[in-house]
């Protein structure tokens, strides 16, 4: 079993529950987006937001990675917006099952909040495209790591 840390300070084992996602198949930049989108809601309202963007009802604002990208309705404070459909379900899987451990460890769940929520760079998939006259290009894939840490209030 692979040994790895979370990058969450000051961890209080009494009040909060972790949980991540780790080699997911996603974009980085669409997970980075969503993930600083929820950071610091409470779980319902997260939740209900994910969904959200799953069904392609509301948008999520591109902050940082917004070159080209169209301007969505609905969006209040920044014109710049998709829905990440396949990182909302996996941020979303990772949401779940930490909700799931603190329900496991006995904290009320009408208390979580989202207070730690990140996608990292996680290793890269290397495969080979094959050209003409046999020659090959490198092919890589990134895979992201999300962490997330409830907190009770």
């Amino acid at each position: 079993m692979p040994n790895f840390k979370y990058s969450v300070i000051s961890f209080n084992e009494e009040k909060m529950v972790k949980a991540s996602g780790r080699d997911l198949n996603i974009s980085i930049k669409h997970a980075r987006e969503v993930c600083n989108y929820l950071r610091g809601r409470h779980i319902d309202e997260a939740k209900k937001i994910l969904n959200n963007v799953i069904e392609m009802k509301e948008p999520v604002p591109f902050k940082r990675f917004n070159l080209n990208v169209g301007h969505r309705k609905g969006l209040k404070g920044w014109p710049a917006g998709r829905y990440p459909v396949k990182a909302a379900k996996q941020i979303l899987r990772v949401i779940e099952n930490a909700e799931s451990n603190a329900e496991n460890k006995g904290l009320d769940l009408e208390r979580l909040w989202v207070k730690h929520l990140i996608a990292q760079r996680g290793p890269k998939m290397k495969r080979i495209f094959y050209r003409a006259m046999g020659r090959s290009t490198p092919k890589e894939r990134q895979l992201v790591h999300i962490e997330a840490v409830l907190e009770e209030r």
